[in-house]
């Protein structure tokens, strides 16, 4: 299982809801072990045009129906919808679909725990809402659609806290960090942060796994609510990323929410998320992009901006 992050349940705080809680149901609060990275030690082999799912887990599209709208979707349209194998999916529809299906690819790619995703180029789903008449469409179904798991065994839990969570001031937590400036996330907000349980069993432990749960924000160019922008890979593959070095701490090109995070990040924090951004090869790199369903050229475009922002990485110096 390689090598992983862990911290033991007494160190969790009151402010990150302390495992005694008791939920809506008056059930005691699953408790398990913090999980935020796990070394990636397959890296040079990982699938990324498959992604966290694998293969195996690909929803099976030969029916798929409309259960209710999923509250909290944001910027973007999200309906719960069931498969023909019976599995529930969250779909995720307009302009967020394709980068955060590509991000999570990424980002899992060197360690950290992500959601499990698929963007399915064209779907038709049965039973939807009138307001569904508004998305995007191909023939009878609806195109670029991402699906996300919503496996039985796994229990979404609250939110966690940028500024204040067990692996702050971890290498491992600074590298996610640089990690959201490398993918253009603007939208660092505790609301697209959940903590999944995962039960042990089999010799497995029980986890508490740290996850970023939405990053459809990504892709384009950071800034303020009028200049930002998701899933254009252009302003992306424009952007900077790394604008110099001061004092033994980089500083990133970023402006979005929760800037301060990025006030203090050092050279070597850097360097370690550089170096297993490095081992991956452009071909993984560009399935992540493949798997989101870009063009050919923009496929080329983000993967070459990618690599050039990893090479910024690697190259820092104090």
């Amino acid at each position: 299982m390689g090598k992983r992050i862990i911290l033991a349940i007494v160190l969790l705080s009151a402010s990150n809801a302390g495992f005694a809680q008791k939920t809506k149901k008056n059930k005691p609060r699953p408790q398990g072990t913090p999980d935020l990275w796990s070394e990636p030690a397959d890296i040079e082999s990982r699938d990324l045009l498959n992604g966290p799912g694998a293969e195996s887990m690909k929803p099976d599209l030969s029916r798929v129906t409309f259960i209710k709208d999923q509250a909290g979707g944001g910027y973007s349209v999200n309906y719960r919808v069931r498969d023909g194998a019976g599995k529930i999916w969250v779909a995720k529809f307009r302009d967020e679909s394709q980068p955060e299906t590509a991000a999570t690819r990424l980002v899992w790619a060197v360690g950290y725990m992500t959601e499990i995703n698929y963007l399915i180029p064209c779907v038709k789903i049965e039973g939807t809402p009138p307001s569904a008449q508004k998305l995007k469409k191909c023939g009878d179904g609806f195109a670029n659609v991402k699906f996300e798991a919503r496996p039985k065994h796994v229990k979404r839990l609250e939110n966690w806290r940028w500024a204040d969570n067990v692996f702050k001031g971890t290498k491992e937590f600074q590298g996610l960090i640089v990690l959201m400036s490398l993918i253009n996330n603007w939208d660092l907000k505790d609301d697209n942060n959940r903590i999944i349980f995962v039960p042990g069993g089999a010799g497995r432990r029980r986890e508490l796994r740290y996850i970023i749960s939405d990053l459809g924000a990504t892709f384009g160019k950071t800034g303020g609510f009028l200049s930002r922008s998701r899933n254009r890979p252009e302003s992306y593959a424009k952007s900077k990323f790394v604008d110099g070095v001061e004092g033994g701490r980089v500083r990133f090109a970023y402006s979005g929410k929760a800037s301060d995070l990025f006030s203090n990040i050092t050279v070597e924090q850097s360097k370690w998320i550089g170096a297993w951004l490095s081992r991956l090869n452009d071909t993984q790199i560009g399935d992540a992009f493949r798997a989101a369903n870009y063009t050919p050229e923009e496929v080329q475009l983000l993967t070459g901006a990618v690599r050039a922002r990893i090479d910024q990485l690697a190259n820092l110096r104090e």
